[in-house]
Parts: structure tokens; C-alpha cells; sequence
């Protein structure tokens, strides 16, 4: 009888991170497996000192962009075992990395519902519902 209560636990800690709505905070993705804690979720937790809470769509404009500022997402490091993004590849992205490429015009577009309120210190709502994949949303 251990498992299903720790399982219900797990649970009720994803409930304690909220999304841009203030809704329970989606996965944003399991493949390629991202989040600051590689759990696949954009939580942003106490030790992230990034700010990994905007999951983003990625494309090839913003893997240049983000090369371009040092920050090479695109190629594989097998030692770390990151296999490296492509263009349609959903990431938990740095908020001030979203905000920055967002203001050189290379923005990729958003899942809010898997993006950590802590976002809204960086960019505005109407910032993300812009750049949102859901274009119900937009």
C-alpha cells in the first residue's frame, strides 16, 4: 500500500505548481525529455536559478538565435546525454532567454498551459498569448 499513496503525494505536488492561468502546470514534454529537473514539466523550482518555466515550440530561427548568444541548443552533448533540439522540439526555455529572443524578433511560440507562472516576472501575458500555440488562445 506504499506506492499508491506516494504516487497520490507526486500528484498533489505537481497541483502546487500553476501555469500562466493559474491552473494546474502541464507537461510540456517527455520527448525530448526536458524541465530544469528532467521530469518533463516547466516547474520551476527553488534551486533554479534560470528560470526554465516557459515551454516553448522550438524552431530553427531561435536555435540560430540562441546559438548566436552562446547558448547552443541544437547540437547534441552525448557526455551529458542532452541529444540536442530540432525545429518542432518542445523545450523548457529560460524566461529571460524567451524575453530576450522575443525583443530581437526570433520568438518561439508557446504551450501556456505548460508554462510556470514565474514567467509573468519576465514577459507579459499579452507578450505570451501572442507567441501561444493555441491559437484559441491568441
Amino acid at each position: 500500500m506504499v506506492a499508491p499513496s506516494h504516487h497520490h503525494k507526486e500528484e498533489e505536488n505537481m497541483t502546487e505548481y500553476k501555469n500562466v492561468f493559474g491552473m494546474p502546470l502541464e507537461i510540456c514534454s517527455t520527448d525530448p525529455m526536458t524541465g530544469f529537473t528532467r521530469e518533463g514539466s516547466c516547474k520551476v523550482t527553488a534551486d533554479d536559478i534560470g528560470v526554465h518555466g516557459i515551454c516553448v515550440q522550438v524552431t530553427q530561427e531561435f536555435l540560430d538565435f540562441s546559438k548566436a548568444r552562446g547558448n547552443d541548443l541544437s547540437t547534441p552533448m552525448p557526455l551529458t546525454g542532452f541529444l540536442g533540439l530540432k525545429p518542432g522540439d518542445r523545450w523548457c526555455l529560460c524566461a529571460s532567454r524567451w524575453k530576450e529572443s522575443f525583443l530581437h524578433g526570433a520568438a518561439p511560440l508557446v504551450n501556456l498551459a505548460a508554462t510556470h507562472e514565474a514567467a509573468l516576472e519576465y514577459a507579459d501575458m499579452e507578450e505570451l498569448l501572442a507567441f501561444s500555440l493555441d491559437n484559441g488562445l491568441a
